[in-house]
């Protein structure tokens, strides 16, 4: 019996550390004959089968399936997307176009993965960081404005070379 109690604890605890972070494994779903219209924000991942009209905020991973569609705007962590988005996309880390995707719009994201047979029409800014509140990352901004002072000092004329 003791072996029975013990696991039912670990059983138990396990549970109560699932249930201390809410929002880690879990996943927001927006069903394939859903319509949304409005702003969906998620701290965790969502999922969309159907169609959102608006605005999709997460804090976890964007997924847009084969079957699902935004009009509007995707600002999320992470994203994949096999549907059609028609709109901007800011990705804070990395965008994943698989290959029956179809994207009419702008894209900002670190990382950018296209999938043979992804059909993509607008621009991409990658490298430049976008928090998921859509502000740019102060970080990423100073190290910009570094880059820029140390290229602007190595292609200033020396003293020596002036006089010489």
């Amino acid at each position: 019996m003791g072996l029975f109690n013990t696991t039912t604890k670990e059983s138990e605890s396990s549970s109560m550390s699932n249930q201390q972070s809410p929002g880690q494994d879990q996943i927001n779903l927006v069903g394939k004959e859903t319509v949304f219209e409005g702003t969906v924000r998620a701290e965790s991942d969502v999922r969309a089968s159907g169609q959102i009209i608006g605005t999709l905020k997460v804090e976890g991973k964007a997924m847009i399936a084969e079957s699902g569609s935004v009009d509007g705007e995707i600002i999320a962590t992470n994203a994949d997307i096999a549907g059609r988005v028609q709109g901007e996309i800011e990705v804070e880390e990395r965008l994943v176009l698989k290959e029956t995707a179809q994207v009419d719009g702008n894209i900002t994201t670190d990382r950018l993965v296209v999938e043979e047979g992804a059909e993509f029409t607008g621009e991409c800014r990658m490298g430049t960081s976008v928090s998921v509140n859509g502000e740019p990352d102060d970080e990423v901004i100073e190290e910009a404005a570094d880059d820029v002072d140390d290229q602007q000092a190595d292609e200033a004329p020396s003293p020596q070379g002036a006089a010489g």
